[in-house]
């Protein structure tokens, strides 16, 4: 189904799986607004859209509440209603286990990973309520299903957060015509794989998911009636145990 009159809003959309999620909804026709903290990674977002939706920029930090309040009204105004959220930002650390993990970085993880995804949904969900329709996608992870070690306590901790934000709003306004689903993806090769305590040797990164993958099961759920929904979706490498 074409995505042609379609409007979306990805925030983290600088840089990965953000990044993938709008060309693959540029690439259907959807008018997208993307976000994220830096700007230049937007201006590149937009330079190398090729798809045959129009591609807006605006810097923003989910962690800053009145600045996800003012991203939305800004969004809202450009695009006259928003018919799909995407939300892609997320942050690790390298120091990851309880011995190690700061405080400092522990709120840092739930401020972004957690009260961000928070502050998002809590600024699009009362327009989308008026209309009766509208659909918010979360990426969290599979280390927000399943403990890891690999991800890290504070990952985990934020990511299971998040989890279950989606899936309890799911619950609350899903008889309004409001679709919440959240993505869990396994490893996938992105900026946030150089922050592991051990790097990622090159062959590893191939092996493993890419930022399409992930962008393409966004696109599966963007283009399904509004009358279907898919609470959760699992991906990961094939090589990548899940147990």
């Amino acid at each position: 189904m074409s995505l042609s009159g379609k409007t979306a809003l990805v925030v983290g959309g600088g840089t990965g799986i953000g990044r993938a999620v709008v060309f693959a909804l540029a690439g259907e026709g959807a008018k997208v607004i993307v976000a994220g903290r830096r700007e230049e990674p937007l201006q590149e977002v937009v330079a190398l859209n090729k798809g045959s939706g129009e591609v807006l920029i605006r810097t923003a930090d989910l962690a800053d509440r009145q600045g996800t309040f003012d991203l939305v009204n800004w969004a809202q105004e450009q695009l006259g209603q928003i018919d799909i959220v995407v939300n892609s930002a997320g942050l690790n650390v390298t120091q990851r286990s309880m011995a190690e993990l700061s405080p400092e970085d522990w709120d840092l993880m739930l401020n972004v990973n957690a009260t961000g995804a928070f502050n998002l949904m809590h600024a699009v969900l009362p327009e989308m309520r008026k209309r009766g329709d509208g659909l918010i996608v979360n990426i969290s992870s599979v280390a927000g299903i399943r403990a890891s070690t690999l991800g890290g306590v504070g990952y985990s901790a934020s990511k299971f957060a998040m989890a279950a934000l989606g899936l309890t709003a799911a619950l609350e306004d899903g008889h309004k015509g409001i679709r919440i689903s959240n993505i869990y993806p396994g490893e996938v090769e992105t900026p946030i794989l150089d922050k592991r305590p051990v790097p990622v040797s090159a062959e590893h990164r191939a092996r493993i998911l890419q930022p399409e993958d992930v962008a393409a099961a966004v696109l599966l759920l963007c283009q399904l009636p509004a009358r279907a929904h898919i609470p959760e979706l699992t991906i990961k490498p094939t090589s990548q145990d899940f147990a």
